[in-house]
């Protein structure tokens, strides 16, 4: 079987929905973070918390949808250790974006704190209530959320380096619009 030139469409989408979802998530993290507990607080982390799930989810299908799909290859002339480096990030960014959301999961159980899903559907609580355990998950998840948001500014700029500097197709495969050098 040969290797496709370029990503299926479903993969482009998933990518980019994943990729906003994440970056929005994060914002609202950050926002939410610190708020004086009130109404608009709860609020708040009740919609992070369905953007977790939601992302979980179109991770998992993502996940599934590679596996299914073999990637592009790497472009003609890139260097070894750029390819390695690039297929140990890829896999970190999928491990992240699966540990991400079941971490904040965890949390949520530990600390006593159901998920129901668009405040309809309650999700199982992974774990039972330990305040020590849910406190130190906390502590897990901003950091898994913290390596996740620095992988995604090194992948961006490694996207944007092989775009501007090496002149080679990686962006323009996931970007479609962008004319191909």
């Amino acid at each position: 079987m040969s290797q496709p030139v370029s990503y299926t469409r479903t993969a482009i989408v998933l990518h980019w929905l994943v990729a906003i979802a994440i970056i929005a998530s994060f914002g609202v993290g950050l926002y939410m973070y610190d708020l004086p507990l009130s109404p608009d607080k709860l609020k708040i982390y009740s919609w992070h918390k369905w953007a977790g799930v939601t992302i979980f989810a179109l991770v998992l299908l993502r996940l599934f949808w590679r596996l299914a799909y073999r990637p592009p290859a790497a472009p003609a002339g890139m260097p070894a250790w750029q390819h390695a480096a690039a297929e140990y990030a890829h896999y970190l960014l999928y491990a992240l974006m699966v540990a991400v959301p079941l971490s904040g999961w965890l949390m949520s159980s530990a600390k006593g704190f159901q998920t129901v899903y668009f405040g309809v559907l309650p999700l199982p609580d992974l774990l039972a209530k330990n305040k020590e355990l849910g406190e130190v998950l906390t502590v897990v998840h901003r950091w898994l959320n913290f390596t996740l948001a620095g992988l995604v500014v090194i992948h961006v700029g490694a996207a944007l380096k092989h775009h501007f500097f090496d002149h080679d197709t990686v962006l323009a495969r996931m970007l479609p619009f962008i004319r191909k050098p």
